[in-house]
């Protein structure tokens, strides 16, 4: 009997082992095809893997803010006042002096002298030396007298206006520091189309140090277009009128990105990848006066010509050719027997002038200055504008089929 019990106890729970390895076998299995039908697309991740980002402008970023100013610039209540005599002058009315006018100021019902509006303008400016001077954009500040600098930490200064050149639309301004932070500069004749650029401002006048980024986008741009006369709000607009005097049209050699500007980014900084200064913001192409997918820097290597001659003179004391030219075309081609079609011919030269002194004749053909190929009028504009009194400059002429060079050594213009 005890046999028997021992055998049905042995089986029983012999069983129940068995029952509860199936059990738990059947779980596993469950388990197993729930956590593969939970998500039937998910792939295993590599731990080693890392996202894709863009590049990284931070430390140029850094760089480039310490060294851009935002400037407030406005006409002074003593030149506003010079201005409103000049207005009363100029409306000098009989009536004016009556007791019943003086007594009610009629003027802003149309009656009398108008009053004087004044000017005020903010932008961006670039430290270019450790003791406080600043080049901006001419139109920034052409107008005032009264000039304010607020730097990265906030501190303010009182600026002085030390050169403009309105053709190349630059101004140098000083304030009174030392030790102050400036940038590296890049040659801006050996940056490419492609290359990522940074535009460094204080957009509006309210969103400083306002940093955006691009492409370079095209090089030596001329956008045959006017400077606004007033403050920044009235934004370059090359659907604008263009002079057609030679001496005050615009000099225009503009690198172009579509790096976002926008009124208030004017005189700011254009910064390479590596935080170098390759251009001052000057410029958009906009028919609303606001950021429309292109902006417009002026070139350092032109920015640096111009800004050391404003510090040690005041001005670009330019010379002239003085010549009058037209572009080679069709018929000045078969009238002079030339093969080629790009240059400018001499038609006229003035007295006592640069190109007579030299030896250059009327029908001269000038293909290239100082190496560089003169295509039309606005590429001897270029290289001439640029030029100051007292430089020679290596003029290649086409003369009687014959090509050669003649140095011609600038003079002051009359």
């Amino acid at each position: 009997m005890k046999k028997i019990l021992a055998n049905v106890l042995s089986g029983f729970f012999g069983g129940i082992l068995i029952v509860a390895a199936f059990l738990v076998y059947q779980q596993s299995q469950n388990t197993k095809e729930r956590s593969i039908n939970l998500n039937p697309f998910a792939q295993p991740v590599n731990e080693n893997s890392s996202p894709t980002v863009g590049p990284d402008f931070s430390a140029a970023a850094d760089k480039a803010l310490q060294v851009v100013v935002q400037i407030n610039a406005q006409e002074s209540d003593q030149l506003v006042k010079q201005k409103q005599d000049q207005l009363n002058k100029q409306y000098r009315d009989p009536f004016q002096d009556h007791p019943f006018f003086r007594e009610f100021d009629l003027r802003g019902f149309g009656f009398g002298t108008p009053y004087y509006n004044q000017k005020k303008g903010s932008g961006s400016g670039v430290i270019v030396s450790q003791d406080g001077y600043i080049v901006t954009n001419n139109h920034v500040v052409e107008f005032a007298d009264d000039i304010e600098v607020i730097l990265k930490d906030e501190r303010k200064f009182k600026a002085k206006k030390i050169g403009t050149d309105p053709r190349t639309d630059l101004a140098v301004l000083k304030i009174e520091s030392t030790g102050l932070p400036i940038l590296e500069t890049a040659n801006s004749d050996q940056i490419k189309i492609g290359e990522w650029v940074l535009a460094v401002g204080n957009p509006f006048g309210y969103l400083t140090s306002t940093v955006t980024a691009g492409i370079v986008s095209a090089k030596g741009r001329d956008l045959n277009m006017q400077l606004p006369q007033e403050d920044d709000s009235q934004y370059f607009n090359p659907y604008g009128s263009n002079s057609q005097n030679p001496s005050t049209q615009m000099i225009e050699e503009f690198i172009q990105t579509d790096a976002a500007v926008n009124p208030g980014n004017s005189g700011g900084a254009l910064v390479d990848s590596y935080g170098r200064l390759v251009g001052i913001n000057s410029a958009i192409a906009s028919k609303t006066g606001y950021y429309s997918g292109y902006s417009f820097a002026i070139p350092i290597n032109l920015v640096n010509k111009i800004t050391k001659e404003l510090i040690s003179t005041g001005n670009f004391e330019r010379g002239r050719l003085g010549v009058s030219v037209s572009n080679l075309d069709e018929e000045k081609k078969k009238e002079l027997n030339l093969s080629f079609s790009e240059g400018v011919v001499i038609e006229t030269m003035e007295d006592n002038s640069s190109a007579k002194y030299a030896g250059l004749l009327p029908n001269d053909v000038i293909t290239k200055i100082n190496g560089k190929s003169i295509k039309n009028y606005d590429d001897l504009l270029k290289v001439v504008g640029l030029t100051k009194v007292g430089e020679t400059l290596n003029v290649t002429i086409v003369r009687d089929g014959v090509t050669k060079e003649v140095p011609v050594r600038i003079r002051k213009g009359i």
